[in-house]
């Protein structure tokens, strides 16, 4: 039996601009940052909650302290 490693969700060391949260959820979905970044800015000019979500983000999820 093997066992399956299970996936977490931390802000990215290497795909980092800012705070590494776009980096990080794309490392987590196995997508390219640059379209979680598109995606982030698109949801700010809708209304400008990704502000605020981004920065809850940053402090909610931890640094990756592995590379």
């Amino acid at each position: 039996m093997t066992k399956k490693k299970i996936k977490k969700l931390y802000r990215s060391k290497k795909q980092k601009i800012i705070g590494g949260v776009c980096g990080g959820i794309a490392e987590y979905l196995n997508l390219d940052p640059t379209l979680i970044r598109l995606l982030w800015i698109l949801i700010i000019f809708m209304g400008g909650a990704g502000i605020l979500a981004y920065i809850i983000a940053w402090i909610i999820i931890p640094e990756k302290n592995k590379n």
